[in-house]
């Protein structure tokens, strides 16, 4: 946090603005550095998708959704918030439903991105349009800015 602040700071004073790009994780590193931020762009990792080190192999994954409501509270101190949900065909609707009604508590405002995982590597098949679709309307009704936008960074062979 100590060089993202120093960095954001220096970088502010010449004029742009500064975004944030993290996996919304680590509240108490951005109470650090938050008033230096203009936009936070966070990941909500779903359990089904991302699991701690200290889960069981085969066992539930105990999920990030403390942390990240967390983080998500102290992200509205920042001028512009971008929530990212990353789609896949494992993710199940009641995680995301309850990663929905938690944004919409904790940040209504919200711009909520909502992104189909792009076949690569060990990923072998991305989530069905009509999916997305029904994924959209859920989440607008919860939420005034949904998008859905494809994972850029590996369409362009970024990552």
């Amino acid at each position: 946090p100590e060089a993202v602040r120093a960095l954001a700071g220096a970088l502010r004073r010449l004029g742009p603005r500064i975004l944030l790009e993290t996996h919304g994780a680590l509240p108490e590193a951005l109470a650090e550095v938050v008033d230096e931020i203009d936009v936070v762009s966070m990941d909500w990792k779903l359990a089904s998708e991302v699991r701690r080190a200290s889960d069981p192999p085969h066992g539930p994954a105990a999920g990030f959704e403390a942390e990240h409501e967390r983080f998500l509270c102290l992200a509205r101190r920042a001028p512009e918030v971008v929530v990212k949900i990353v789609v896949t065909p494992s993710s199940t609707d009641a995680e995301i439903d309850a990663a929905l009604d938690c944004i919409a508590r904790v940040h209504p405002e919200v711009c909520l991105v909502l992104q189909p995982v792009t076949p690569c590597g060990a990923v072998e098949q991305s989530v069905p349009a009509g999916r997305l679709l029904t994924l959209e309307a859920r989440a607008s009704r919860r939420l005034r800015h949904v998008r859905v936008i494809p994972q850029t960074h590996k369409l362009l062979g970024a990552l």
